[in-house]
């Protein structure tokens, strides 16, 4: 069955047409309606009666201009602005084009060749996306906007760090601060933790994309496609939600921009230049900020939840990783192989999956069903050994292994491992 595309003014053609043929209405009124000569309305009431509304349809549809330009030329022109002209406008193009080229053709023909090609966007196109306000939550703690800001807080007197931001959505309340190295999981756990110990658990909390909140890696295999952040937010019962953009979480972004100002100038007078300084100075910064800045809340409650009995943050803010036991009884984390008790409890478990828990303080479980089994370590990292016979020759080769695998040991950890505060180099790349 072939589909007949018509237009508009060929479809009211089709309707003056059938009244013709019916009787309905004379070839005067028929050309009036149509807008066409005599002879034109007997042609078409003709190629209609023979063919049907096939008849109507322009045979030129579909098919390139009489005018058009050949191919080729627009394939040259297009390869020279490629070529020489990528980053000029259609007009200046074209005045290069006619002036070196010997190419003489319309501004706008060049413009719409340039579309075509995506070497050109026209206005609309440019024209940034218009994000529209969106209005403050009712209530304290409903919504805790949070983000990392990396920047010279210190300028010159100290290293350069990251500020850990937590602000309300209702009333643009700073909450917590804290200067941290870097944006880790650790240093978030320490900050949310010292929060929720001051304020109890909000509703939720709404961050960025950052791979701290949000598992990035598309169709990611394995695990239930959780952060740790949010396995423990999770088990607190705290929801998290990430925002499209970064106007989404304006009232945080804003709040970045006036803390690397006003913030930055408060440290220098006060001569703060260290990040323990710094988390020192933060809390008398916070208050004179929020009496400048914070806005009442549409609605007086307080929303924060109080910490249950059952809340564990010790075991909530740990770093969790599963692993398999094998037929011997050990596995491995962190490039260190851990050998079982062989308990009555650890001894069923051959093949069986168990729970590692790696909390903040450097202390370390192997977990099983709420039971943490007793267990031995055994550091499978390479080491020369002691005392070993070496040649004069192969000696240059042999130390600097050894400062290497020295430098490792002390300054490193596996890529899969947490980063902790304070660790500087967690993945120390050998060249």
């Amino acid at each position: 069955m072939t589909v007949i595309t018509m237009s508009r003014t060929e479809i009211d053609r089709m309707d003056v047409l059938q009244d013709l043929a019916a009787g309905r209405i004379k070839v005067a009124a028929a050309a009036t309606l149509m807008d066409l000569g005599r002879r034109q309305v007997y042609r078409l009431a003709k190629g209609y009666s023979r063919s049907g509304p096939k008849a109507l349809v322009s045979r030129r549809r579909g098919l390139p201009s009489n005018r058009s330009y050949p191919t080729t030329l627009r394939e040259t022109v297009i390869g020279i602005i490629q070529e020489r002209y990528g980053d000029l406008g259609p007009t200046l193009a074209t005045e290069k084009l006619a002036e070196l080229h010997g190419i003489c053709l319309a501004r706008e023909t060049v413009r719409q060749w340039m579309i075509a090609a995506d070497l050109w966007k026209d206005r609309r196109a440019r024209l940034k996306p218009v994000h529209q306000p969106r209005y403050r939550r009712d209530c304290v703690g409903e919504l805790i906007q949070i983000d990392g800001s990396e920047h010279w807080w210190f300028e010159g007197r100290g290293p350069k760090c990251t500020l850990l931001v937590y602000i309300d959505d209702a009333t643009s309340r700073l909450m917590h601060l804290q200067f941290v190295q870097s944006e880790s999981t650790f240093d978030y756990f320490a900050a949310t933790r010292a929060y929720l110990e001051r304020y109890g658990k909000p509703v939720a909390f709404y961050s960025d994309k950052h791979g701290v909140f949000r598992v990035n890696k598309k169709d990611a295999v394995g695990g239930d496609g959780m952060t740790q952040f949010g396995r423990a937010l999770h088990a607190m019962n705290i929801d998290i939600i990430c925002a499209n953009s970064s106007q989404a979480k304006g009232r945080v972004e804003r709040a970045n921009g006036t803390l690397q100002d006003r913030l930055v100038k408060e440290m220098r007078l006060c001569g703060t230049d260290t990040i323990e300084a710094g988390n020192a100075f933060l809390p008398t910064f916070m208050a004179a900020y929020n009496a400048r800045f914070a806005k009442p809340p549409f609605n007086e409650q307080d929303v924060h939840r109080a910490l249950a009995e059952h809340d564990d943050l010790d075991d909530a803010f740990a770093w969790k990783e599963e692993r398999t036991v094998s037929m011997n009884l050990t596995l491995q984390y962190d490039q260190v192989l851990f050998m079982l008790d062989p308990t009555p409890i650890s001894r069923p478990l051959a093949r069986e999956r168990v729970t590692v828990v790696d909390y903040p303080d450097g202390r370390l479980a192997i977990r099983h069903n709420g039971v943490d089994l007793p267990y031995r370590t055994f550091d499978k990292r390479a080491q020369v050994n002691q005392a070993a016979i070496v040649e004069n020759k192969r000696l240059g080769p042999i130390l600097a292994y050894i400062a290497e695998q020295q430098k490792q040991l002390d300054m490193s950890r596996s890529a899969k491992a947490p980063r902790r505060r304070g660790q500087k180099n967690h993945i120390f790349k050998v060249g």
